[in-house]
């Protein structure tokens, strides 16, 4: 797909409208230098937009956790079809179609993962109840726990130049989770791709009005009107990231700021490695990746290669080749290999670094490759080079000065205490990585280098074919660092959710503190019904129905019996003498015994609406039941979870979770456990429409 010679007037979008402006700054392609954009924010109200937001942010918090689930898998599908309109938009900023398909797609994978986690691990409330239940008092009238709630404000994302899909989504996904609106602010040079992912998902009409604005030129007072409920995300340098932290307003109203900045990320060549390893090649073929993907334009590039001293020499010719393999041009060609940089100015900028890191290091790799379509002059190019610092340990520049482009330094070591080291001296990354394939090597670099770095990748022949590469962040996994990475965490699977919510202690009684989370609290008051509830469907049964079954003795024969069946002859179980000089003084029953006649005592064993054993989870066994010893058990509905059809699936079910306790004759406690069952519900309005002449199973 081809992109239109009009020029592009990406627009705001705020307070539930698109605000454009006919005049405002040009931006030119990365590719040719030819005007692309004109883009400005002028005429915006901030404090308006940011009222909206809170305003109408409320429609999105009254949502629960898996309704913004779905909206959210459904806008991934729906930004998928559309996806080669952003990839020819990409192509003017420099990327070629693996860049953009790192940015585009990476981003909108990024949609699908957090839908997935919040519908596998959230509950679908409003609200997540959040560690274990804290007995507060002696007689268990007094109980407490934590639920986190969706703060009432507006998510400030402000996002670099370099993933202008990606860096949007995967801050959205977790906040849209959360309950919390958006309001984005792409950097200016990139903005015109983030405007046309706005532009259509507020076509789609998938989200609530409010749950997403956009302010696409420079952000004016935007932090002025920062409120105590609102949030800030911050992707950029760590220059800016220090001083918008201390914003006056930000440390007024205490406004929680969460940065992600550029870092001198390092790869460790393995002292083990030798030249005819394959971790030797994967580790040039990385570096080499690490340079020329993006141009170098990644907060995660390598930036300083470690490498044993004696191996400098073949290292530096080895990935001489692997860089002599790159095609530099037009991104759009199919025989590039790496694009330009996002602008003629970035490209001054990387090469005035370069200089100042010549004056303590010598270029050992670095040549004008022949250029395949673009513009030399006008087109922000600038070839892979890798310089050489054979001081590295009294050096300054390679670990406090970063050129944000296709340039790596190679520091040659001698142990691995200096390896740790020397990565420390760049005081904190986003990423490292260690390439070798000697565990104990692994596991010093692992924790000498894990305090100063946000995510660490040991990559080995093992691992090579499947591992996602040195820069790639992934959703389940945290993305941030401390000390000049900015000190901050994104991603990182739910905890992403959690920065967007308010933890609140709850005290009460337990039938209130039920009542409140809509999960059973023992001690609490049940409702025991003449229906047993496995005979009820997933609909009918409630939070807090329960069942107190019948008696049972538990005889020798059935101790004996167990163990002849599952061949467990364990001594504390059938050996008599063994088990009177054991822990428990005499024979017992196996825990498992216990379990199976307890399952005995509740099910009802007629076909109805539970369909199946989903699970169980979090079994403790507390005190030993012997013989003539006799058990009852309470089971009592926990919580309720709704499940989504998959392709194929016409019969609606839900999971429902039971909390089992098993007691003896005397009301002690002897086993607890929950119970997962599989049961039938009736379709709702999330079910999707049956197919004709399609019957329930």
């Amino acid at each position: 797909m081809t992109v239109s010679t009009e020029l592009l007037r990406p627009a705001s979008y705020v307070y539930g409208t698109w605000h454009a402006n006919p005049d405002g700054q040009t931006l030119l392609d990365a590719v040719y230098g030819r005007p692309v954009a004109v883009i400005s924010s002028e005429g915006v109200d901030f404090a308006q937009a940011l009222a909206y937001g809170r305003e109408r942010g409320a429609a999105l918090r009254r949502t629960t956790f898996h309704e913004r689930a779905r909206m959210l898998k459904a806008l991934g599908a729906y930004l998928m079809d559309r996806k080669e309109t952003y990839y020819a938009l990409s192509a003017l900023t420099g990327a070629t179609r693996r860049d953009s398909w790192v940015d585009i797609e990476g981003g909108i994978g990024t949609l699908f993962s957090y839908a997935s986690m919040a519908r596998r691990d959230l509950p679908d409330e409003r609200f997540w109840p959040d560690g274990r239940l804290e007995r507060l008092g002696r007689e268990g009238t007094f109980v407490g726990r934590h639920l986190l709630v969706p703060r009432e404000g507006v998510a400030v994302q402000i996002n670099a130049f370099n993933f202008p899909v990606w860096g949007m989504l995967e801050k959205l996904a977790p906040s849209f989770i959360a309950g919390m609106p958006s309001l984005v602010k792409p950097a200016p040079q990139t903005a015109y791709l983030t405007e046309r992912v706005v532009r259509d998902i507020i076509t789609s009409g998938l989200l609530p009005e409010g749950a997403l604005q956009l302010v696409t030129g420079e952000p004016g007072t935007l932090l002025d009107h920062l409120e105590e409920q609102d949030v800030v995300a911050f992707t950029g340098s760590a220059a800016t990231a220090a001083k918008l932290r201390v914003h006056p307003n930000l440390v007024a109203r205490n406004v929680p700021f969460n940065t992600e900045a550029d870092s001198l990320n390092a790869s460790v060549l393995g002292l083990s490695v030798r030249p005819e390893d394959p971790e030797f090649a994967l580790f040039v073929r990385e570096v080499a990746r690490e340079m020329t993907g993006k141009a170098g334009q990644k907060c995660t590039a390598i930036r300083r290669a470690l490498v044993p001293s004696s191996l400098v020499e073949a290292v530096t010719d080895a990935l001489r080749r692997e860089l002599a393999k790159v095609t530099l041009g037009d991104p759009a060609r199919d025989d590039v290999r790496m694009g330009a940089l996002v602008s003629v100015e970035q490209r001054g900028r990387v090469q005035e670094t370069l200089r100042q890191l010549q004056t303590e290091a010598r270029v050992v790799i670095s040549g004008e490759a022949t250029l395949l379509g673009g513009d030399r002059e006008k087109g922000a190019f600038l070839d892979p080079t890798v310089l050489l610092c054979e001081s590295p340990l009294s050096a300054r520049g390679p670990h406090e000065l970063e050129a944000f482009g296709p340039v790596a330094t190679l520091l040659p070591y001698d142990s691995l205490d200096d390896a740790v080291h020397l990565t420390k001296l760049g005081r904190g990354s986003l990423a490292g990585s260690i390439v070798t394939h000697d565990r104990n090597e692994a596991t010093e670099l692992v924790l000498g280098m894990a305090s100063t770095h946000g995510r660490l990748l040991v990559l080995n022949r093992d691992n090579a074919r499947e591992n996602t590469g040195h820069g790639s962040p992934l959703p389940q996994l945290n993305h941030g660092g401390p000390g000049r990475a900015g000190g901050g965490s994104e991603l990182g699977g739910l905890s992403a959710v959690r920065h967007h919510m308010n933890r609140v202690a709850v005290q009460a009684d337990p039938t209130t503190l039920m009542a409140v989370t809509r999960e059973f609290v023992p001690g609490a008051q049940v409702t025991e019904d003449v229906v047993h509830p496995f005979r009820k469907s997933f609909d009918e049964i409630q939070v807090g129905d329960s069942l107190l079954t019948h008696r049972r003795t538990v005889t020798e024969a059935d101790i004996v019996n167990f163990a002849g069946l599952t061949g467990d002859h364990f001594y504390a179980h059938v050996d008599e003498i063994g088990a009177r000089d054991g822990i428990f003084g005499r024979r017992v029953a196996h825990g498992y015994f216990l379990i199976s006649a307890a399952a005995g005592q509740f099910v009802s064993p007629a076909p109805g609406p539970v369909l199946a054993n989903y699970g169980l989870e979090n079994l403790r066994f507390i005190e030993p039941v012997g013989i003539g010893d006799t058990i009852r058990t309470r089971l009592t509905c926990k919580r309720r979870i709704r499940k989504d059809l998959r392709p194929g699936e016409t019969r609606p079910t839900g999971v429902v979770e039971w909390r089992s306790e098993i007691t003896n004759q005397d009301g002690v406690l002897v086993a607890t456990y929950d119970i997962l069952t599989l049961v039938e519900r009736a379709r709702d309005a999330f079910d999707p429409p049956l197919e004709a002449g399609a019957a329930q199973a």
